[in-house]
């Protein structure tokens, strides 16, 4: 099982890449800014598959890239 601190580090690593700051990507992914920084910085370590799905679309990769 995927811990939320290696969904966090691959969501903040995906972002950085596209040089999105987490407002930008909260805004684009049509999640809520708090609740991106939490999964981000690991204290909502199971985020949803909604929310999940929204953050990979937003960054362009799949869900499986942001869970491995």
């Amino acid at each position: 099982m995927t811990s939320g601190k290696t969904i966090g580090k691959n969501i903040k690593k995906a972002r950085a890449k596209l040089g999105l700051t987490q407002d930008d990507l909260a805004k684009k992914a049509d999640v809520k800014y708090t609740t991106l920084t939490k999964v981000e910085s690991g204290v909502v370590n199971k985020p949803s598959v909604q929310t999940m799905a929204k953050i990979a679309k937003a960054l362009g990769v799949s869900i499986e890239d942001l869970i491995k």
